[in-house]
């Protein structure tokens, strides 16, 4: 081979990884933006249900569904995404999640009623539920391990931002306008993505034939759809029929699908592969990622909470006061993805669970006499403590998994996520009412009753909180990947 061709051929090689480089780029900034758009609908609604109570003339329990059949679709699709990411390709995948958005989002904008706007949330979660894990699984497939911590660090923007924002943009769009609007300002942002992503995006896997066991989808849907909804239920019901059956049905069910994986996992047919947890390092992550959510959606939900029925705060204010601890989570993520392909996931994942368990426990504080100012420092600190734990739990769960796995592996952190929230959600509420009716009982009056049952929800939380410090120092990053799972077993 002449000088001249080996320089031709190296020209080509080197223009061909820039090429590639370009490529990946583009993909994950596509996926990026989209599933920000998506996620952010999560939380949107919490704020809009009281308008949407007396505008469409239904109950508050009624109203609730339509965060509720949110979460309990999301619940119950993601699980199915580790079948669909190895089956199908990055584009189709991706046209699928946004076509799906996109058309939910147009018929709640024009839905004229209850029950038509609960279908179009449904479809909406469809598409959101294929996002988050193909957004996962493509940047664990396209970035190398020295920098994921950076990339991971814009992936925590979208999936602690966009929740923690949603209730904030919520409160200003129905300050000025009508809650259509909500869908209405949201839907040519969904159909620009739609169109912009479906052109360029990429393919960027290698599907491979995978069959479909129908028994684990059903005991899917039953077990972790009977779990959400129950716990959605906690905070509403007013028998615990109503709680208890759906959590029976769902910890069956899902019992049954955990039996049902470990015997197709044996052959490879897992619709959601337990050999992850194997690996001791995604297993605590999977820990005190669950213990996060929790904490960040149960003071999603308490804190606009407190501020309206304690503090007597209007919608937009709730909004405001909320917006920057969303902002500096979004600041602080990048930053903690540098700090992480650094020094590893421990020493920030140790501050991390620090600073939110001694926040929550500044919660306990909380009462009738609170500035907005107390409220507003609170917030953003918790929202400091979960951009530390964010990323590395992230990066650093998915990390110590083998490439076969990723697809497994981000439909169960999307999986816990839906859990989590609900779970989060729950304890909080419940807590909350139950105080508040036994004080109630005893002649408080509302206000003061409110205050106690909010101050006895956040020691829940507070106490709950303790356990994610010590998990935080068994988590390392990890540096081989021969076991099953993942990294060596005990490693």
């Amino acid at each position: 081979m002449t000088e001249t061709t080996v320089s031709s051929t190296a020209d080509a090689t080197a223009e061909e990884a820039a090429s590639l480089g370009a490529r990946n780029r583009l993909v994950i900034t596509l996926l990026l933006i989209s599933a920000f758009v998506v996620i952010l609908n999560e939380t949107i609604m919490g704020v809009a249900l009281p308008r949407l109570s007396k505008d469409l003339n239904i109950a508050p329990s009624a109203a609730q569904w339509l965060t509720a059949a949110f979460m309990l679709t999301m619940a119950v699709v993601i699980p199915i995404t580790g079948f669909l990411l190895q089956r199908f390709n990055t584009r189709p995948l991706f046209i699928a999640a946004m076509g799906l958005f996109s058309l939910g989002t147009l018929v709640a904008a024009v839905a004229p009623g209850f029950e038509i706007l609960l279908v179009a949330r449904v479809v909406q979660a469809s598409g959101t539920a294929i996002m988050f894990p193909l957004l996962m699984t493509t940047v664990m497939t396209l970035v190398p391990p020295a920098t994921r911590g950076r990339m991971m660090g814009n992936i925590s923007i979208v999936i602690s931002v966009a929740p923690a924002i949603g209730p904030t943009i919520s409160g200003l769009i129905l300050s000025v306008l009508d809650w259509r609007w909500m869908f209405i300002l949201v839907l040519p942002i969904a159909i620009a993505a739609l169109i912009v992503g479906g052109s360029l995006m990429k393919n960027v896997t290698d599907p491979r034939p995978t069959r479909f066991d129908t028994l684990s989808v059903i005991l899917s849907a039953f077990g972790f759809g009977g779990l959400v909804y129950g716990l959605s239920n906690a905070g509403t019901a007013t028998t615990a029929f109503e709680v208890w059956l759906p959590l029976g049905v769902g910890v069956v069910a899902l019992v049954l699908f955990v039996l049902r994986q470990l015997q197709l996992q044996r052959n490879d047919r897992a619709l959601l592969d337990l050999r992850t947890f194997k690996n001791r390092t995604f297993t605590f992550s999977i820990a005190m990622f669950t213990i996060s959510m929790m904490a960040m959606f149960g003071t999603i939900v308490l804190l606009p909470f407190y501020m309206v029925n304690v503090l007597k705060v209007d919608e937009l204010t709730v909004g405001l006061l909320l917006l920057p601890g969303g902002l500096i989570m979004g600041l602080l993520a990048p930053w903690v993805g540098r700090v992480y392909d650094r020094v590893g996931p421990t020493a920030l994942l140790v501050a991390g669970s620090i600073i939110v368990s001694a926040d929550l426990w500044g919660m306990t504080l909380l009462n009738q006499n609170s500035s907005f100012w107390w409220v507003l420092a609170a917030h953003v600190t918790l929202s400091i403590g979960l951009a530390l734990l964010f990323t590395p739990l992230f990066t650093a769960s998915l990390g110590s998994l083998r490439p076969e796995f990723y697809s497994h592996g981000s439909a169960i952190v999307g999986t816990v996520q839906q859990l989590a929230g609900a779970a989060g959600t729950a304890l909080f509420v419940t807590v909350m009412s139950s105080r508040i009716a036994a004080l109630q009982v005893e002649g408080q009056d509302i206000v003061s009753a409110t205050a106690s049952g909010i101050h006895t929800a956040f020691v829940y939380g507070a106490v709950i909180s303790l356990i994610a410090i010590p998990a935080a120092f068994f988590i390392r990053k990890s540096a081989s990947t021969d076991a099953p799972g993942g990294v060596p077993i005990g490693h």
